[in-house]
């Protein structure tokens, strides 16, 4: 097969979701061709195996998904399925593989992170259970991608991505298929669609913001045609490769035209978004924000009323930094609860061994076993399916939540682009205080126990270690920072805050209000502001 010789690129170095670059990073020439053939290299498919390929819709999207194309020819594989437009959302990828039993897929997406030619670019494989590449893969693609010295890609024209049906490329079949059909057909048997259906005739407002970004053709198929929304329910909902300028991340900053029009006199009964690729959601009721702990959190106490749901839960897992508001609910369900490290990954062994049904993290990423990735739509629709059987408002049923299991009030705070050099001695710091802090009282806190998070999967016995540093007070509440996996640029630092009120205690707090000793007690104990050279956080949510 034709080979191009190349010399590596130090940067290979994939992160939580994949290898993540500017634009004009991943432009260079051979650079998008040296980490693809090392994924090749790495997962050694068999001949003539099934690879998935598609993305978010970003800049530099259809000219990498062309190139991985021939490079799968010449690869030796036998078919590529790629969503028409080249647009298949992280979540529909994620099912387009399990379905058609792919050896794997690559996912052209930088996620949250804003695109453009300026902008952010990523791939990101996934193993044939449909979930990211586990670390063990990500660890072995970088290595191979340190000593890469050619790669291999057809001659040949570009496919014609607009067009439905079977194309070739030497040996290789390439299928275009219609990105919404399976997902759509997969949400219809797990919800209850005629019940939302009715609740949507019945006088139901919702509105959508698909940010411009993958979910967009989704949702307009959704949410409008199957479940009777009216037209103008999905805003912002044609996908464009700059995501209109704006940066698709569905948080209280940048989803926030959607934020006021749910804080109105006449807003809707519910609101959603959902973020570049499509994995991540945000949620508001009419006057209230839901938090993405208290989503999952209240989507586990009631998923059992969507039908694919109906048996009940085999546990619930949440990453480390999200709040410990879903452990309440696995305890009166009387079901497992597993605290894993940042990164979807590490839920795919749980959802394998059927440990787990409802996983979730606090960055908006919410999921369950029906594929191997968060699903920003697949909550939205949980969501309204809840809604359409409980007959009462998304600030009832929080507050009827808070009554029941408690209220925690929680924050992010992120600070981005910080000097690397500030942000490690900032963690280093404190990890070398750990064991002296329990028992050190700060204003009205004390601290009951603090570790570096270290995480021993159950299925595999793998250990991953220094995950995050929790600092947890008597009570309840608790503190926890880490460094973030996600960004381009710098470093960037996430401290998040939670502050635990029992059932019987103060649920009507201010959020602000509420955490602000929790802040207090941040800086004194971490030290922010020398470190990071910042007053305050970048994004609040």
């Amino acid at each position: 097969m034709p080979e191009i010789a190349t010399t590596p690129f130090a940067d290979q170095k994939p992160g939580t979701s994949g290898l993540r670059k500017k634009v004009r990073i991943f432009q260079q020439p051979h650079y998008a061709e040296n980490f693809i053939q090392s994924v090749f290299d790495v997962i050694e498919a068999p001949a003539g195996a099934t690879l998935v390929v598609g993305g978010d819709g970003r800049f530099h999207n259809r000219v990498v998904i062309q190139t991985a194309i021939r490079m799968a020819a010449a690869n030796g594989f036998g078919r590529v399925v790629v969503g028409q437009g080249g647009i298949l959302s992280t979540p529909a990828a994620s099912n387009l593989i399990r379905k058609r039993q792919a050896f794997g897929g690559l996912i052209l997406s930088a996620s949250h992170n804003p695109g453009g030619p300026d902008g952010d670019f990523g791939i990101k494989y996934n193993v044939g259970n449909g979930g990211p590449a586990p670390a063990k893969i990500t660890d072995a693609i970088f290595a191979r991608a340190c000593e890469i010295d050619r790669y291999r890609i057809m001659d040949a024209p570009d496919v014609d991505l607009g067009t439905l049906g079977e194309q070739r490329v030497s040996d290789l079949v390439v299928e275009v298929v219609a990105p919404v059909a399976d997902y759509a057909a997969l949400m219809e048997q797990l919800f209850d669609f005629d019940a939302i259906r009715a609740m949507i005739a019945g006088g139901f407002r919702l509105s959508f913001d698909a940010m411009h970004a993958v979910t967009g053709p989704y949702a307009h198929e959704i949410l409008e045609n199957r479940l009777g929304a009216p037209a103008g329910t999905v805003v912002n909902g044609t996908p464009q490769d700059d995501f209109g300028g704006h940066h698709p991340d569905p948080n209280l900053v940048h989803a926030r035209a959607l934020y006021e029009r749910m804080m109105a006199a006449d807003a809707p009964d519910f609101g959603a978004a959902s973020d570049g690729d499509g994995d991540r959601n945000l949620i508001l009721g009419r006057g209230i924000f839901v938090t993405p702990s208290d989503s999952l959190a209240a989507l586990a106490a009631d998923a059992h009323l969507a039908p694919g749901y109906a048996a009940g839960l085999k546990g619930i897992a949440r990453s480390m930094p999200t709040s410990q508001a879903a452990d309440r609910v696995a305890a009166k369900l009387d079901i497992l609860l597993h605290e894993t490290p940042t990164g979807w990954k590490f839920f795919g062994n749980l959802l394998d061994a059927g440990m787990a049904t409802i996983c979730g993290e606090e960055s908006a990423g919410t999921g369950s076993d029906h594929v191997r990735e968060k699903d920003g739509l697949w909550a939205v629709l949980l969501w309204l399916n809840i809604l359409a059987v409980r007959k009462i408002s998304v600030a009832e049923l929080m507050t009827e939540h808070w009554r029941t299991y408690g209220r925690t009030y929680y924050a992010r705070h992120d600070y981005e682009g910080i000097a690397t050099r500030g942000a490690d001695a900032l963690m280093a710091g404190i990890r070398e205080r750990l064991a002296m802090l329990p028992g050190e009282t700060v204003g009205d806190l004390t601290v009951e126990t603090a570790d570096d998070f270290a995480y021993t999967d159950p299925t595999d016995e793998i250990t991953s270690s220094g995950q995050g540093v929790r600092i947890c007070f008597a009570g309840g509440s608790r503190i926890v920072v880490r460094l973030s996996g996600t960004g381009t640029q710098g470093a960037t630092l996430r401290v998040y805050l939670e502050r635990y009120e029992p059932a019987d205690g103060r649920l009507d707090l201010a959020t602000g209000d509420a955490l602000a000793p929790l802040v207090a007690a941040a800086e004194a104990l971490l030290s922010i502001r020398s470190h990071t050279d910042r007053k305050a956080p970048d994004v609040v949510t």
